[in-house]
């Protein structure tokens, strides 16, 4: 039993220096290609259509595309420089983002309270 657990314990270390490394790599990488930049290395603006799932009352959903907008991304594997990566913003930007329909005031308030 106790040699489980040093070995799942060294595991987790295992696993989490691998991470540590794998993220300081992509980190010095972005920084190398910023000091050598191109139009679209490192940091990449795309542009993106937004998609708006609008719920109906029949239990169907509407799409409406909102206009273009700009996204700035980087091209790496994690998160750097404020940016989220390109593989991940356009993964994103072609979900559709669920809108609500807004119920009255009236229909909000619980039967029997007074209506003002």
């Amino acid at each position: 039993m106790r040699g489980i657990r040093l070995a799942l314990k060294w595991a987790a270390i295992a696993l989490i220096a691998s991470l540590a490394l794998l993220w300081a790599g992509d980190y010095a990488f972005v920084r190398l290609r910023l000091a050598h930049r191109t139009a679209v290395d490192p940091v990449e603006t795309i542009n993106v259509r937004p998609v708006y799932a609008i719920a109906r009352k029949d239990g169907k959903d509407e799409f409406d595309f909102g206009d273009p907008e700009n996204l700035t991304c980087v091209h790496s594997l994690f998160p750097h420089l404020g940016y989220n990566p390109c593989w991940y913003a356009v993964r994103e930007s072609r979900k559709p983002i669920p809108i609500a329909e807004i119920l009255p005031l009236q229909q909000l308030q619980p039967a029997g309270a007074p209506r003002g």
